[in-house]
């Protein structure tokens, strides 16, 4: 009898769930001891220390709201599913429907060929699209399963997340800068019992924040790199050997495959309608290659 112990992955998304409350346990810990703690009296003092609080407490809030915004939306939205009976399109197929696979006026092409078949979901397999045995489906250009938002990173939710990753790295670092001062006087004010849980609350804000700061940079750098060479974390072993990486359209293009063309939207974990309609990738079932490489 032939056991699947990738079927006990699915049990890590019970971790996710706690994971999710850990998050919301770092922001209240972290709102407490900037806004109540630190810098929320100071608003009342009147002269420069009032307005360096303003300013503090502000950009503070809209760093949040970003990051929330960007967290709640890459938890929340599907990553991309294969349609069901999917198959690929075979060249002579996708002439006979019009569909041209000559190079598009950009010097790229956009091809439906390629792809495989699941043996797991019983499904075809668009290109880039891997099996996640922790959701137990295939999802559509898969970067990982992050235990940290309940959800895969994929086609569809992907900006959502790097837009995460980028407002949490910000806002932890904010903080840590922030409450440095705070945190150097620790050790001197925890022997005042009047104002040891304060102290406490301080210290234990500016640690977790330090921490999630400097463990998220290492990911920002990574992915930040994976988004200029247009590859996921799961195509990363794929490129070894490859002297050109098919779907790496220069990095202004890379950008625009995930984040979209539109300026104004790049910094929101929103799309425009238009992008949505003229960016096949977006969805996750197409992708542009570079023109003189063969898929």
């Amino acid at each position: 009898m032939e056991i699947n112990v990738f079927k006990f992955c699915s049990g890590l998304r019970v971790l996710g769930y706690v994971m999710i409350l850990l998050v919301a346990a770092i922001v209240g810990v972290s709102y407490y001891a900037v806004v109540f703690l630190t810098y929320g009296p100071q608003l009342l003092r009147g002269g420069f220390d009032s307005f360096l609080s303003f300013t503090i407490v502000i950009i503070f809030h809209v760093l949040l709201v970003l990051l929330l915004w960007s967290y709640i939306r890459v938890v929340l939205k599907d990553p991309g599913s294969v349609p069901e009976n999917w198959r690929a399109v075979s060249g002579e197929e996708s002439l006979e429907v019009g569909t041209s696979l000559a190079a598009a006026e950009d010097g790229f092409e956009r091809r439906s060929r390629g792809g495989g078949y699941c043996i797991h979901c019983q499904n075809g397999k668009p290109p880039r699209c891997h099996h996640c045995s922790i959701c137990q489906r295939c999802v559509l250009k898969m970067d990982h399963h992050c235990v940290w938002v309940v959800n895969c990173v994929g086609a569809c939710n992907y900006k959502f997340f790097l837009l995460f990753l980028l407002y949490t790295f910000l806002d932890t670092t904010m903080v840590t800068i922030v409450l440095l001062p705070s945190f150097i006087n620790f050790f001197g004010e925890a022997k005042n019992h009047s104002s040891a849980a304060k102290s406490a609350i301080i210290f234990l804000a500016f640690v977790l924040n330090f921490a999630f700061a400097l463990s998220l940079l290492c990911f920002v750098v990574m992915h930040a790199s994976l988004l200029s060479s247009n590859t996921t974390s799961v195509e990363v072993h794929e490129k070894k050997g490859v002297v050109r990486w098919k779907y790496d359209l220069g990095r202004k293009k890379n950008f625009e495959q995930v984040f979209g063309t539109k300026k104004s939207l790049w910094l929101f974990p929103l799309f425009s309608e238009d992008d949505l309609e003229k960016i096949p990738a977006l969805h996750g079932l197409e992708f542009p290659t570079r023109s003189d490489v063969d898929a």
